[in-house]
């Protein structure tokens, strides 16, 4: 299992409220070293490889996670406790 954190750079440079606070949350529970990759959806970018994901995905809010399975498959989670639940509990 892969799994990919997409957060949101706003165009002031700072991150999202959101994102941070995902990543407090995933810190606080221990689970930070369970994601793989961050990648960064930089607002106003659509070339940026978060806003790719993103609209690959069909997913328009950060911050989210894509899961690649070891079958190659992938599932995207849009909400911190969910993944948490559903893959990491």
């Amino acid at each position: 299992m892969h799994i990919t954190m997409v957060k949101k750079r706003k165009l002031d440079g700072s991150d999202c409220r959101k994102c941070a606070q995902a990543t407090d949350h995933l810190e606080a529970k221990g689970l930070i070293q369970h994601i793989d990759a961050v990648v960064w959806a930089v607002e106003g970018d659509p070339a940026s490889e978060g806003m790719k994901l993103g609209s690959k995905h069909g997913v328009d809010l950060a911050p989210f996670f894509v899961v690649r399975g070891d079958d190659g498959t992938e599932e995207v989670y849009t909400s911190v406790m969910r993944l948490i639940k559903e893959r990491l509990g």
